[in-house]
């Protein structure tokens, strides 16, 4: 290779690592930003699931860390990020999810049931809850540990980020 290819490729590898490291400052700062406020006793409050379940955060993410899902049957991003919570719930992660503003009982449970949906649905009907939690985002992801938050991203994200994000925070 000659010394201006040399040059050119060194030049490229350079900005290509500022793109990638100015694109994970922004996707920090939109979270950042649009991060839930959860209260204190946001743990303490247990949580009827549609099939009539009842989920305790805290109980749940005292041995391993908790996926806690917002999202939405209306949200267009949820389309591509509820197959792959479901995947991770169908294998044994510990996942609970919130339906925000989705409907009623009957009508939620035949969306269910139509995506073939495994993990625990929590019906947030009227939206008190995720406006309580101050959730204005779908999907909003929230991984708690031992009742606390440890991490929340909000948006699309994949399967194989949502193994890592959950594997990160049982460390």
């Amino acid at each position: 290779m000659d010394n201006r290819k040399m040059s050119r490729l060194r030049r490229w590898v350079r900005e290509g690592i500022i793109l990638v490291l100015l694109t994970l400052v922004v996707v920090w700062g939109v979270d950042l930003y649009r991060q839930p406020t959860l209260p204190a006793s946001f743990s303490a409050t247990p949580m009827q699931s549609i099939d009539g379940k009842m989920h305790d955060i805290a109980a749940l993410s005292q041995e391993r860390p908790l996926l806690i899902y917002v999202w939405a049957t209306w949200c267009s991003i949820c389309r591509y990020t509820t197959p792959a919570v479901n995947q991770l719930a169908e294998e044994g992660g510990n996942v609970v999810s919130i339906a925000m503003r989705s409907g009623d009982n009957a009508k939620l449970e035949r969306w269910v049931e139509k995506k073939q949906l495994k993990m625990p649905v929590i019906n947030d009907e009227n939206g008190a809850l995720s406006q309580e939690w101050q959730v204005s985002v779908t999907p909003t992801l929230v991984i708690v540990s031992k009742g606390n938050v440890v991490s929340t991203t909000t948006g699309w994200t994949s399967y194989w980020g949502l193994k890592i994000r959950m594997w990160w925070a049982g460390v």
